[in-house]
């Protein structure tokens, strides 16, 4: 019996300190059995390079609306149709705001916009931040919407602060979207 082949997984990585997991988020959904294609927000690359999540990934990373290229050469609809699944992680303030609000300006938000595929998101954020009204109406907004979110969890974050904002476990981010295509093949 031959094993079907990897499913596509676009793979948005945002500015939050997090960024570095995304390193380790690539290899756990590799092992999965998801090809990554990664997206980075211009602020993530402040965190992490795309130089490093392209050997892990083993493809190229996409930076920018209007110069990245694909086939097509509309490179937020082709990476919109490819993927089987979209995971936000980390996922920032800045992110889940435009997200609620319909705001597309960047690659990113653009591709989330253009796909059909389920959008799952990792919010990691300072904790005042994260219990913001703004920032949790946005989160409400986001699941009514459909979009699946993933709780950060309590702990030592890099401000120095310790509450609920740290990433999710990796662990964790992985079963949410294997489970959202198992729910995506029923439902469909």
């Amino acid at each position: 019996m031959t094993a079907s082949p990897p499913q596509e997984l676009l793979l948005g990585v945002t500015g939050s300190i997090a960024a570095y997991k995304a390193a380790d988020l690539i290899e756990a959904f590799k092992t999965a059995r998801y090809h990554v294609t990664v997206v980075m927000t211009p602020e993530a690359q402040a965190f992490i390079t795309p130089l490093t999540l392209q050997v892990l990934s083993g493809g190229p990373v996409y930076t920018d609306l209007f110069h990245d290229q694909t086939p097509t050469g509309v490179v937020h609809i082709e990476l919109a149709d490819r993927a089987a699944v979209v995971v936000i992680a980390p996922a920032t303030a800045n992110v889940l705001g435009k997200l609620a609000q319909g705001i597309a300006d960047d690659l990113l938000t653009c591709a989330v916009f253009a796909t059909r595929a389920p959008v799952v998101i990792a919010p990691a954020m300072n904790v005042k931040m994260y219990e913001h009204p703004a920032v949790q109406r946005n989160v409400q907004t986001l699941r009514e919407m459909g979009y699946q979110l993933i709780e950060p969890t309590w702990g030592k974050l890099a401000c120095g602060y310790e509450g609920v904002g740290h990433l999710a476990e990796l662990d964790v981010i992985v079963q949410a979207v294997v489970r959202s295509q198992r729910h995506r093949r029923r439902g469909s």
